[in-house]
């Protein structure tokens, strides 16, 4: 199978690996320092030249790079090149603020598509394969990522966008969809709507890739035995290009960063002090092969693990664990750091289904955490006694796993609203709370 592949580049030593790092960190850190006023100013206020970068061994020395900056930059500030030699932009969703654009060259988008191939090669994907994209497109990163992927690896590509159920199905049976591609609520939805209509023997995917919003081994679990096929994790964001930044091989332990394009650090997000391998905290992004729109040292806010093991597919870039939750995703209450992620496992390891949604309060002066779960059908035409013990059953394993008191409530199957692109799991209202 050819693979963009460039096995050579997946499975180079460390040594040629810090090599292309060290040169093209050189290389980047001058071009933006000369390029980006905004960029010269930080590093100045810092006392950092580009000559002082000789290497990944003072990457320490550049200053951080955080979305408030790139809203402050908004939309070109950032720019390093002509606006003349950009094809394209993205841009986030602009849920918590102003928007976040990313500009690409030619060249840029070459590299990001030939990121999501090898994703999609790691999962197994080959030319021979149909791949059905459900990630939403237009400004979006996902579906334009896994198309472009997809035609560089040679697949035939479905670009469905996200939604219109009936379509999807339609499709995926009568043109023979063997890979996925979307987000996994998307999937666990698609995966719940095939089973409620016995579809199963219809569908002949063997692989999933799914990504852009958090999701447990539980979740995995689920949908790889609802749709009888193996599900990846796939990493990115819009600031450092889009998917691909990261993807998981048959061996499912973390998810290989592609090295030649990425620098990965984790670092404490209190103090900003570099972490060694293995140890927990915010992961941090240098682009050290982008034209339009070079990140240096940009916090993702995620937080997670690096492994730097060679791994036993062969590759070996290092690894990063799926992300344990995000440091603004996090929700503090009573004084106690819960991630949603926390509850999923839980529920999951309990047998509700991958739909649910958390809703926090603040009652006189104090804050109060709700868990909405879904019952299955099954559960549903259970006694009130019996579905009353269960509450008081997720009550505790919910406290023994977070260490705080939350209400449960369990509501009919489907009575909470389904999610055809990024799930919304937690409605925190204690804003809307004075006193």
């Amino acid at each position: 199978m050819e693979h963009y592949f460039e096995p050579q580049i997946e499975c180079a030593s460390r040594e040629q690996i810090t090599a292309w790092q060290d040169e093209r960190l050189v290389k980047t850190v001058k071009r933006v320092y000369e390029a980006v006023p905004y960029y010269r100013q930080k590093m100045d206020e810092k006392g950092v030249k580009p000559e002082d970068i000789q290497g990944i061994k003072d990457l320490h020395k550049l200053p951080f790079l955080s979305k408030e900056d790139l809203r402050r930059q908004y939309p070109y500030g950032l720019l390093a090149v002509p606006l003349s030699d950009c094809v394209r932009i993205h841009s986030t969703s602009g849920t918590t603020g102003r928007r976040v654009v990313a500009c690409y060259t030619q060249n840029d988008i070459d590299m990001w598509e030939g990121c999501c191939a090898r994703a999609l090669a790691a999962a197994g994907a080959t030319r021979d394969d149909i791949v059905q994209v459900c990630y939403g497109y237009g400004l979006f990163t996902g579906g334009a990522g896994l198309h472009g992927g997809s035609h560089k690896l040679g697949s035939l590509t479905l670009p469905m966008s996200s939604g219109n159920t009936d379509r999807q199905l339609q499709f995926m049976t009568d043109l023979g969809s063997t890979v996925l591609c979307c987000t996994p609520s998307y999937a666990a939805y698609l995966a719940e709507t095939i089973t409620e209509r016995g579809m199963r023997d219809q569908i002949k995917l063997k692989a999933g890739i799914f990504g852009a919003e958090a999701w447990t081994e539980e979740m995995r679990h689920d949908i790889e035995d609802k749709l009888g096929i193996k599900a990846y994790d796939i990493y990115g964001l819009t600031e450092i290009s889009g998917p691909g930044v990261a993807f998981e091989c048959s061996c499912q332990n973390g998810m290989h960063i592609n090295e030649d394009n990425f620098i990965a650090e984790i670092i404490n997000p209190q103090t900003g002090e570099v972490l060694p391998y293995g140890e927990k905290g915010e992961l941090v992004f240098t682009s050290i092969n982008k034209e339009a729109f070079p990140l240096l040292r940009y916090r993702t806010k995620d937080i997670c693990v690096l492994n730097p093991e060679p791994c036993a597919c062969g590759r070996t870039h290092i690894r990063m664990a799926k992300p344990m939750g995000r440091s603004d995703d996090m929700l503090i209450v009573k004084g106690v750091n819960v991630f949603p992620s926390q509850i999923e496992t839980v529920l999951m390891n309990d047998g509700y289904p991958a739909n649910y949604q958390i809703i926090v309060t603040r009652e006189h002066h104090s804050d109060r955490i709700e868990v909405q779960v879904e019952m299955t059908p099954e559960m549903f035409s259970d006694s009130l006694k019996d579905i009353t013990k269960r509450e008081k059953q997720l009550v505790n394993d919910l406290k023994a796993m977070l260490g705080i008191y939350c209400v449960v409530k369990l509501v009919a199957p489907r009575s909470i609203p389904r999610s055809e692109g990024k799930a919304k799991r937690v409605i925190d209202q204690r804003n809307l709370y004075k006193g």
